[in-house]
């Protein structure tokens, strides 16, 4: 009886909350996932365990390209405690009604996201490295706009709906020799 109590309180405990987007579709300002990643992207981020603690502090720079309707991102990481990957590169299309599909290269199955006002849910499967095992977990990310310069991203990763880790990363547009250069608006392309 003791091990089912324990048990369930892990789990209850362990359960993360779920955001509900609808809350942030009137919000300004809109975030543009386009027009926000083109050019080049700096960003700073934490990893927390389960209990709190930073186990990895990184940045990443974010080179980003618009063309024939796909958003590419190639993701440089630099680690300053921990370690993690250090190279990602990521496509990502609009869809029709604020969606988008993505896939990345240490990715094993497709992106899904969705956006709502100045926010955008991003949520996607990932084998991650552990010590000497790999885990399929589920990664849920949520990006929120500051304004058209900087955003919030938290990331969620569960594995049995189960939260065991959590990302923050903060991150802003560079400014390039070009300042008033604007990124085409997203061709809708459905799946």
């Amino acid at each position: 009886m003791k091990w089912l109590l324990l048990i369930s309180l892990l789990v209850l405990s362990g359960c993360g909350l779920r955001i509900d987007g609808q809350p942030y579709q009137t919000q300004q300002p809109q975030l543009d996932i386009v027009r926000f990643f083109s050019g080049e992207v700096k960003g700073w981020g934490i990893v927390q365990n389960r209990s709190g603690n930073v186990v990895s502090r990184f940045t990443v720079t974010i080179k980003g390209d618009y063309q024939n309707g796909v958003l590419t991102l190639d993701e440089t990481f630099f680690y300053g405690l921990g370690d993690g990957v250090k190279h990602r590169v990521w496509t990502i299309q609009p869809q029709a009604n604020n969606k988008f599909y993505g896939r990345a290269n240490d990715i094993p199955g497709p992106a899904r996201g969705q956006s709502f006002g100045n926010a955008l849910y991003w949520g996607y499967h990932m084998d991650l490295p552990v010590d000497d095992s790999t885990y399929n977990v589920k990664f849920e990310d949520w990006m929120w706009a500051f304004d058209s310069q900087t955003l919030v991203n938290r990331s969620y990763i569960r594995k049995f709906g189960i939260t065991f880790a959590e990302v923050t990363i903060f991150m802003q547009r560079q400014h390039t020799d070009n300042e008033n250069t604007r990124a085409p608006a997203a061709d809708i392309t459905p799946i």
